[in-house]
Parts: structure tokens; sequence; C-alpha cells
């Protein structure tokens, strides 16, 4: 899906000062035009698409521009910064790394890495015994895939099946693209993987029955691709939510896909580049589901500002590949693996797992009460702890894709950043570490901009 262009051109607006967000300019701020150009001329346009905006500084639930403008961040730059932007604790362990110096080791090992892996795996569910680090979430869902043909392979499985979901996102690359549930995304790649399946996702509004409809979609995949679910599939791979709109799946549906993998031999693996480090109130998402996934890709928060992303597993599965067949060069580097460590401690021991879920019901609660007053245009939210999507539907059930891109538009002159997706959603995420105070100035600009613009 291509993305929205925002207009360039400054406009004065409500000059705003709060206790969390300044407007004192007109927005876009005129001076920074020249600069966003300068870059659109040298960057590839696939890399554009936010709202026009240039970072200077970012601190806990603020963003910060050199021209005296404040935002309250709802994005936590996509769903990265959970612990709070230059959480101090993180930026103090880095600190002490580069003093050392020492800024890269390849594959040889670290004390920082060595520490790392040891508290990732005490601190993580009793299933994963061994972690990949990486450096993108698209690796580790990579990683994840091979890692299923891998086991599929190991059990002389005559295809590589894997059966993922209709408007899921796995990434950017030729692998994670295949994955994806869109064939729009897939379109590039020419020659598609017969072996790559697609499940309709089970929405709420289209599902009565959870289980029937799993069975229903195993059953229709089996006859008409005439494939034995024992010698033909080995994996599931499961976003922990549909990422555009936050919708999760229902517990039976998952808990039916996870019985029916273990009689045939599947590995399941959740997604968890959104859902996971205590955004929706849990460590992980998909314990929301009480199931224990065979692999989890996981990233984004996993430190809170620098390039981690982690594949976990049991021994068995992730020693698969041979002694040196996976590795990146600049994954599991000291800085990252101190970030990710010091990252994952605030999230334990810190309380902001509890703070998502805390103030998470008030989030939902406010939310809703928005949802309420706009029913004509609002017609769902869906999310868990400190993650909500606000889905804008017509009366006739027509996407409202440019009324999203409006409100988006509008939060931003406000003092106020929501994730855009380019689609009938507007996504909310703030840093698990956000005040009730703020959280609620936050959710109530979001009213006035959609009274504004309706």
């Amino acid at each position: 899906m291509a993305g929205n262009r925002f207009s360039h051109q400054p406009i004065k607006v409500e000059k705003i000062e709060t206790k969390y967000r300044r407007i004192k300019t007109e927005i876009p701020v005129p001076e920074s035009i020249p600069m966003l150009e300068k870059m659109y001329e040298i960057e590839a346009q696939a890399m554009h698409g936010q709202l026009p905006m240039i970072w200077d500084k970012a601190d806990d639930f603020q963003i910060y521009d050199k021209w005296g403008n404040i935002w309250l961040d709802f994005t936590s730059t996509i769903f990265v910064a959970n612990a709070g932007h230059g959480n101090k604790k993180i930026v103090k362990a880095l600190k002490k790394a580069l003093d050392k110096p020492l800024l890269h080791t390849y594959t040889y090992a670290s004390s920082e890495r060595i520490d790392y892996l040891e508290y990732l795996i005490n601190s993580t569910p009793k299933q994963f015994e061994k972690a990949f680090l990486l450096s993108s979430g698209t690796e580790a869902t990579e990683a994840a895939l091979k890692l299923m043909r891998l086991n599929g392979q190991k059990q002389r499985k005559r295809r590589g099946g894997v059966i993922c979901f209709n408007g899921a996102f796995h990434g950017r690359t030729m692998g994670a693209q295949i994955m994806t549930g869109s064939e729009q995304a897939r379109e590039w790649i020419g020659c598609q993987d017969p072996n790559m399946h697609h499940f309709n996702f089970p929405y709420p509004w289209e599902v009565d029955n959870p289980e029937d409809f799993f069975k229903t979609e195993i059953g229709q995949l089996l006859n008409n691709k005439n494939l034995d679910a024992d010698k033909d599939l080995c994996g599931f791979m499961l976003e922990t939510f549909q990422g555009w709109g936050a919708v999760f799946y229902p517990k039976k549906f998952v808990q039916a896909l996870m019985k029916f993998a273990k009689e045939h031999d599947m590995l399941v693996t959740f997604d968890e580049m959104q859902a996971g480090f205590g955004r929706t109130g849990k460590l992980f998402g998909y314990e929301h589901y009480e199931v224990e996934p065979d692999i989890l890709c996981c990233g984004k928060g996993a430190s809170s500002g620098l390039p981690l992303a982690i594949v976990l597993g049991s021994g068995e599965v992730m020693d698969l590949p041979d002694v040196g067949s996976m590795s990146s060069t600049h994954s599991a580097n000291p800085l990252v693996c101190v970030a990710g460590h010091q990252n994952l401690k605030i999230m334990l021991e810190g309380g902001l797992i509890d703070n998502s879920k805390n103030l998470g019901k008030i989030f939902h609660q406010k939310l809703d009460e928005i949802k309420n007053k706009y029913p004509k245009h609002l017609k769902y939210i869906f999310g868990k702890g400190l993650l909500a999507a606000l889905i804008f539907i017509d009366e006739n059930n027509n996407p409202l894709c440019s009324l999203c891109d409006k409100i988006s538009e509008k939060a931003f002159q406000k003092g106020l950043l929501v994730v855009h997706t380019g689609r009938e959603s507007i996504k909310l995420a703030p840093p698990l570490s956000i005040t009730k105070e703020a959280m609620i100035e936050g959710i109530e600009v979001i009213e006035q901009c959609i009274k504004e613009l309706i």
C-alpha cells in the first residue's frame, strides 16, 4: 500500500502550552521545509510518508524539535520505545559500554552478550531455551521460516508448507513478504512459493464459532491443494494480533490451531514485533491465548531504541542450523546487548508491564467513551494494555482512510503523534512509562480532532 504524502505547506495553528505539549510555530515548521526537501532529494522515497517534522530530542514520552515545539508521543516510534525514549538506565549502561570502548565483536563472544543471553533465557517462559540475536524484525521472521522448514526436513516431510494469514505483515524482504498476507505486497517477487499458504483472518465481526472457522479453513486448504498435513505442512506463522488494526485472534481459534499443529508435528511461530515486551499488559502478547508457541520472534520494544530483534525457541529447534550457518554481521554487538539487558530488567523490575496493564484499563475505557459519542464513524476499538487501534468505517462499512489521514495530521498540529497506518485505522501506543495524566491529555486531543473533522 502506498503511503500518504502530507502537505509541506506551513499553516498557522493554535498556539498550545500545556504540561506535556507545546506548539509555538506554524506547522510544519517553515525552517524545516528546506531540510526535509533536501532529504527527499537524496533518499529513496520508500523511506518517506510520515508527518513533516524533524526530531531533535526524545525524552520519555515527549518529542522535541529545535524550534521549541514539543509533542506527546502516542507512537513509541512505532512500538520501539516501550521503556520510554532515552531511558536513563539504558543510557547509563550504554555510556559505560562506550567508555570501554567496545562497539562491535561480530560473533565473537563478549561478557555483555553472555550476560544478556543468560538474563533473557532465565526471564522468559521455560520453553524458550536458546536465542538468536539479530538486528531487525524481518531478519527474525526470515529465521523463523528457515527453522520451521529445517524442522520439516528433519521430519522428512515432502514439502515445506507454512500457513500464514491474509492481512498479516512480517517484513519487507523476500521471505518475509512471501509470508505477508497481501497479494499486492508480494507482486514484486514474481515467482511465488507454492508451499506458502494463507488463511483468512478470523475477524470477530465475521466469526461466530472460532473453532469451526479453523476447521473450515484447514479443511479447505487440505482439499483444494491436495495436501497431507503430516507430510506437507511444517508450521504456522502468526502475528500476535493483526498489526494494522490491533485485532487479536479469538482465543479458541488459536488454541484449536495449536492443537492441530501438535497433532501433525508442525511448529507454531508468533511474530511479536509489536506485541512483545509489555505492550499488551503481559511480557509477551501470546500469553493472552494461554498457549506455548514453539518459536517467538520479537524486536522493536526489545531494547527501546537500538536495532535488536530476537528469535526464541527450544534448544532442539534453535540448533537445527549447522554451526556458523546463521549469523548477522551487526547482531549481538555489545551496545545492543547492554540496551536489551537493561530494557528487559526495567520491564520486569521497574513495573512497566503492570503500568501497561493498569493504565491500559483506563486507556480503553476512555477510548470507548469516544467511540460511543461517534458511532457513525468510529466503529471499533481493538487492542490490549497500552495498545489500541481506532477503526473508522462509515454506516455502509466503507473504510474512512482519508479521515484517518486528517486526524493524524490534525493531532500533529495539536502536539500529539499517533501511528499513521495509511488505512482506516489510527493506532495508539504510548511508551509504557507514560503517566496517567499525560495519557488522558493525549486521549482528549484525539477526541478534539475527531470532533473538529466529522
